[in-house]
C-alpha cells in the first residue's frame, strides 16, 4: 500500500521537470533589464573617458545629456561627432572618431546618452 502523503516518483519528476526552467529565470527576476545603449556604452572603449554620473577625461553622460536636452538635430549632431571624432566642446582634449562602430549603434547609445537627464 502506498502513502497518500507522498508524492509518487512520477509527480515528484513532472514537478521538477516544470521548475526547472523557473530556476534558469530566477537570477534575472527583480532585476531591470540593462537598456541596449549601456550595453554598448560599457561594451566598448566609451568606459575609458565616460562615466555616466561624473567627468573623466570627457564629460559625464548626465552633463550631456542636460547640455543637449531638447535641442534637435542633437542625436545627429552627437552620432556624427562620436563616429568621427571632435575636440573644442568640452575642452581641448580630443574625443577620438569610432569609425568601426555602426550609425545604428551609436545612434541608440547617443539616444540612451541623452535619456539620461
Amino acid at each position: 500500500m502506498t502513502n497518500r502523503r507522498q508524492p509518487s516518483a512520477m509527480r515528484l519528476t513532472a514537478a521538477l521537470v516544470l521548475a526547472a526552467p523557473l530556476c534558469l529565470l530566477w537570477p534575472l527576476s527583480g532585476r531591470a533589464a540593462v537598456p541596449r545603449g549601456e550595453q554598448l556604452y560599457k561594451s566598448n572603449d566609451c568606459v575609458t573617458c565616460h562615466a555616466i554620473d561624473h567627468k573623466l577625461i570627457g564629460p559625464s553622460y548626465v552633463d550631456v545629456a542636460k547640455k543637449y536636452a531638447g535641442q534637435p538635430g542633437a542625436v545627429e549632431m552627437l552620432v556624427k561627432a562620436v563616429k568621427d571624432g571632435h575636440v573644442g566642446t568640452w575642452g581641448q582634449i580630443p574625443m577620438p572618431p569610432h569609425p568601426n562602430l555602426s550609425d545604428a549603434d551609436i545612434k541608440t547609445m547617443v539616444e540612451w546618452i541623452l535619456s539620461l537627464k
